[in-house]
């Protein structure tokens, strides 16, 4: 009689770094961090350029690698955070979340909502999204510098908003890419769909190669002062500046 001898299915998905600990990718928890490589955006403020190309990096650590060390921190850690690059757009990555899962890890996912039928897939298994917003629907082609259908991000959107899932969403602030009409629009758009609470994120200068964004001047009290703060929260009542 043949047995079969088939080899179970590795799960396959091209990481871009791993970072061990972290106490600030998933609040009120102690988490490490699986970047993805690939992303189709070109945000100029980006903090990780190089997690930008889908090419796979000759140094990055194998999911294998990651799994093992899952099973090592078991009771030591809460979570592991799926980030990139853009981690929906991995087609290993549900594999990889259900994995981590069955370890006995909550699971966090950093994403742009750029790909809503992955994320609508992965959804149910997710214990927290920070969702990146990225301006008004209208100025959003201005940041992303890439002609996807922003209705796409909209329907990714809904469905966080639609969920059980606990989620963040927050913005980057840069004064060369903002304006207080657009911080408007992006308030109004957010009421639009019930959201009560946003983080709005300082443009900081870590990992930036785009040189018109980090040697132009940032003035950040001219796009969100005091005024247009309570402004704002006439739409979304809770604002965090962080």
């Amino acid at each position: 009689m043949r047995t079969n001898t088939t080899t179970p299915q590795r799960t396959a998905i091209q990481l871009g770094g791993f970072v061990p600990f972290s106490a600030s990718d998933y609040p009120n928890h102690l988490v490490c961090v699986a970047f993805i490589q690939g992303c189709n955006w070109r945000c100029g403020y980006c903090h990780n350029p190089h997690l930008q190309s889908r090419q796979p990096h000759p140094m990055a650590p194998q999911w294998a690698d990651i799994t093992d060390f899952l099973q090592q921190r078991q009771g030591l850690l809460d979570a592991i955070v799926f980030s990139g690059g853009e981690p929906t757009m991995d087609p290993g990555l549900p594999a990889a979340i259900l994995e981590a899962k069955s370890i006995g890890f909550k699971i966090g996912l950093h994403t742009t909502g750029a790909y809503p039928n992955r994320f609508k897939e992965i959804l149910p298994h997710i214990d927290w999204v920070g969702f990146d917003l990225k301006s008004s629907w209208a100025h959003y082609h201005d940041v992303i510098l890439h002609q996807q259908p922003i209705e796409m991000v909209q329907r990714s959107l809904a469905l966080l908003l639609d969920s059980h899932c606990d989620y963040e969403i927050r913005s980057t602030l840069h004064s060369g890419l903002h304006q207080p009409e657009h911080l408007l629009e992006m308030a109004q758009n957010l009421a639009a769909y019930g959201v009560q609470d946003w983080v709005i994120q300082n443009f900081r200068t870590d990992g930036c190669i785009d040189p018109e964004l980090l040697y132009a001047p940032h003035e950040p009290q001219k796009i969100l002062n005091e005024d247009v703060l309570q402004t704002l929260k006439a739409y979304v009542p809770n604002i965090q500046i962080r």
